[in-house]
């Protein structure tokens, strides 16, 4: 069940996403800070910006271990860049993720996904931006962009960082006088409540709020056949990539192995090469320790034999150097050596197709709360029910299916908002999951108690864990399911963000508990319902095994495309006419994702208008056979060169149908 202040919230959000609020281009003004009107503020004052959002205060610096009074915090002091080296420099010859250096905080998984970040330039620009300096126009006042739960936030800071003993406490550069790395530490902290709020967490959650991406994750002991070509694609599509070897106990947290790897530590993917070594071809992976030191010391380390096989340019070219942090091994070794591997897909389906392709996507903002929408899992049959719920729609299966098996792609990813905010109260990551189960009912209504104790789930997430995030690639058949997000134990209250993307057409909404008006209820519609013809027209097309008629999935997939079709048609009636004119009739077809040139469109418009309007069952009629010779074209069109060759069988087949 849907509160009214949950109605509001996303009605409030839908509102300003609509109006651009919170895209990259119109990022959300942090505490309401505005880095231009603050630093021209500044410079006409002739002062330096001192933040009073984030002081520089103890409070700043932590609660617990880093709290005001620690033994930690003791003899801090808060300097300036300039009062730390006679020339500070922003950034000095390029971003490079050589410029990080774990300091005295515990937040390697954040400095691994800004080393990932300088990979990429583009993306680099788009957390780091552009046109910020020691020199020009100092006033001591900095800013960065992050995505944050669907919507990107810019954060104001002052450059005053934690010294101690003359040294940065924290995040520092190689050089000593390059200042961009420290001072992304600091936002990312302000962002969060503090330094010590960063302290232990997953390289992913770094990834996503410097891409707005999804991730997924691999457990390396039982990797994918093709793991190294996964790497590879992602690498090439500038995705972002992390790995880590598990700790057994709290005693193994960052203790390094004879080999010097780290356990319980997290670092960055940032290359992959071939070399012909000893008659055959060796399969290198390149990673990065965030502490800029600590080695590999085995097979291809810097120092090992292997490397003097290897033709002098060639290395070179493979960026061979000593104690920066990065270093190769063989994957073979890799997989052994290391636990988990962390991918952050820019777009969700760069590992799972050999050329890019457009997901649909949607967001959904939502909250557990205690006695009326915090359930627990499925363990808790009596209080399972009342976790909220979304209704997804799957209404076409993929293009390449494996196994002959026709079934639609999709990815589900729930993620627990400001939890690192709380941990100043003492509290962590809830334990989180969801379950996907189908379901038949064209109404929409909010499933009760009785229909989880009588249907399994379709499909779910793998485990419930205590991560920031958790998603899952999921096929199911073409139909209707529902998506249960939920903690694992009920009454946890947590806000939360579920997003889902689908490969193909979907449509997905909140469940409430009021029932939706359908087609039935469509009385604005100027319609006698569908012709006999448009009745042969659309079975023409949606039967799939030559039997003249439709099956059950058929025909579910042609109701839930009939629905999808009437939202876009009653949208585009512009007038409330109940028919449309030809250019409402353009529109339409173009929100339906169809884009035609002038010709096509005025036929047409010939072919399906009566007295120059366009009525319901002519609309229909018309998107179904678009569809049907689009995914026929598409799938004779294997290369995807946008050309076709087809003999007189193949065109009559295609042309006798319609």
């Amino acid at each position: 069940m849907l509160s009214y202040g949950g109605i509001s919230a996303q009605i409030s959000i839908s509102r300003l996403k609509a109006a651009g609020k919170g895209s990259y281009e119109q990022a959300i003004h942090f505490q309401n800070q505005v880095f231009e009107d603050l630093r021209q503020e500044c410079l006409e004052a002739g002062y330096l910006f001192e933040d009073p959002c984030f002081p520089a205060e103890p409070c700043s610096l932590g609660f617990k271990e880093l709290g005001p009074y620690s033994s930690k915090t003791r003899g801090v002091e808060w300097m300036r860049p300039t009062e730390l080296c006679g020339d500070p420099q922003f950034i000095l010859g390029g971003a490079t993720r050589t410029d990080i250096c774990q300091g005295a905080l515990g937040d390697c998984w954040l400095l691994a996904a800004i080393a990932s970040l300088t990979l990429n330039e583009n993306l680099l620009h788009r957390v780091v931006p552009h046109g910020q300096s020691f020199h020009e126009n100092y006033a001591g006042i900095f800013h960065f962009q992050f995505w944050q739960f669907g919507e990107w936030v810019d954060i104001v800071i002052d450059d005053r960082l934690p010294v101690k003993d003359g040294e940065l406490m924290f995040v520092h550069s190689v050089e000593g006088n390059e200042f961009w790395s420290a001072l992304i530490e600091k936002a990312y902290a302000k962002l969060n409540g503090s330094y010590e709020a960063l302290s232990g967490g997953s390289t992913t959650e770094g990834f996503e709020d410097f891409t707005g991406g999804v991730s997924e994750m691999y457990e390396l002991c039982k990797p994918p056949k093709d793991l190294y070509r996964i790497i590879s694609k992602a690498l090439e599509r500038d995705s972002l990539l992390g790995c880590s070897i598990d700790i057994t106990s709290n005693f193994d947290m960052e203790a390094v192995t004879f080999k010097k790897l780290v356990k319980g530590h997290a670092y960055s993917v940032t290359g992959l090469s071939q070399v012909n070594f000893q008659g055959h071809t060796e399969r290198l992976i390149r990673i990065r320790n965030p502490w800029g030191q600590v080695e590999w010391t085995g097979a291809w380390s810097d120092n090992s034999s292997e490397w003097d096989e290897i033709d002098p340019s060639e290395r070179e070219d493979m960026c061979l150097k000593m104690e920066d942090g990065e270093f190769w091994m063989a994957f073979s070794e890799f997989l052994q050596q290391f636990s988990r591997l962390e991918i952050c897909n820019l777009t969700p389906d760069t590992l799972s197709e050999e050329t890019m392709s457009h997901w649909n996507t949607i967001t959904f903002h939502g909250e557990w709360r205690r006695g009326s929408t915090a359930g627990g899992c499925r363990n808790h049959p009596n209080t399972f029910w009342i976790n909220p719920q979304y209704k997804i729609t799957l209404l076409e299966e993929d293009d390449d299916p494996e196994d002959d098996e026709e079934a639609c792609s999709f990815l589900v990813a729930l993620m627990q908002k400001d939890r690192r905010l709380s941990r100043r109260r003492g509290q962590d990551m809830h334990t989180i999951g969801f379950a996907v189960y189908e379901y038949r009912g064209c109404q929409n209504v909010h499933l009760k108690k009785d229909f989880f104790l009588t249907h399994s789930s379709s499909a779910r997430s793998e485990t419930f864990i205590n991560l920031r995030e958790v998603s899952a690639r999921l096929r199911l058949p073409p139909g209707e399911y529902i998506i249960v997000p939920s903690t694992f134990e009920p009454s946890k209250e947590a806000n939360f963000v579920l997003r889902v993307f689908t490969e193909k057409q979907s449509a997905t909404e909140y469940v409430t508990s009021e029932h939706v008006a359908g087609i039935h209820c469509n009385k604005d519609l100027k319609t006698d319902g569908f012709s006999m013809e448009s009745c042969r027209t659309m079975v023409n097309f949606m039967d799939k095994d030559g039997s003249a008629r439709l099956g059950l999935v058929e025909f579910q997939i042609l109701w839930n495309k009939i629905r999808k079709w009437l939202v876009i048609y009653r949208q585009y009636d512009l007038d409330k006419s109940g028919t449309m004119s030809s250019y409402e009739m353009r529109l339409a077809i173009e929100s339906a994702g169809f884009k035609l040139n002038n010709a096509l469109n005025q036929i047409i418009v010939a072919r399906y208008a009566e007295n120059d309007a366009i009525d319901f069952d002519n609309f229909i009629s018309c998107l179904v056979k678009m569809e049907a010779m689009f995914k026929i074209f598409q799938q004779m069109d294997k290369e995807g060169t946008g050309e076709v060759e087809m003999n007189i069988s193949d065109w009559l087949y295609i042309t006798m149908c319609g």
